[in-house]
């Protein structure tokens, strides 16, 4: 039971943290977006594209909990439990701080955009950046995820 609990807690950790670095992300974009429609209402096809990004740290919280929600029945075995935890934990923590970190780099990027500058590929590749980290630790994910234990 305290391995399924452990189970439980890196999930809904994963899932929460995720999210909320996605909400935070997507203000911060959001609010400097606003600030250059402002200036320059031409420039919101590139503050939508921009904007969306921070987005996607939600949804990969949303893609571990959906593999590992197989593994949240049944008996497992404390070592599984703790491992779910620690992904749960890590995706969580890179996610948000990779949504957070990626909603400020396309925000002075948006804020720039709004100035008249054409910074949107170059911003565009900047951004993607911070995105690397939450993909790599969705893919570690993967890996150990496969490396568990068949659950009971």
């Amino acid at each position: 039971m305290t391995a399924l609990i452990f189970a439980y807690i890196g999930v809904a950790l994963m899932l929460g943290l995720t999210c909320i670095g996605s909400i935070y992300g997507l203000t911060i974009v959001g609010n400097a977006s606003i600030g250059a429609l402002k200036k320059n209402p031409k420039v919101f096809g590139n503050a939508l594209i921009i904007g969306a990004l921070p987005s996607t740290q939600g949804l990969y919280g949303f893609m571990g909990f959906f593999l590992m929600k197989e593994r949240l029945v049944g008996q497992i075995d404390i070592l599984t439990g703790v491992a779910i935890f620690g992904m749960g934990l890590i995706l969580g923590i890179v996610g948000a701080l990779s949504a957070i970190r990626q909603g400020n780099v396309g925000a002075n990027g948006i804020t720039a955009i709004g100035n008249g500058h054409k910074l949107f590929t170059p911003t565009m590749i900047l951004v993607v950046f911070p995105e690397l980290y939450a993909i790599i630790a969705l893919l570690a994910l993967i890996l150990i995820n496969g490396a568990l234990p068949a659950t009971v």
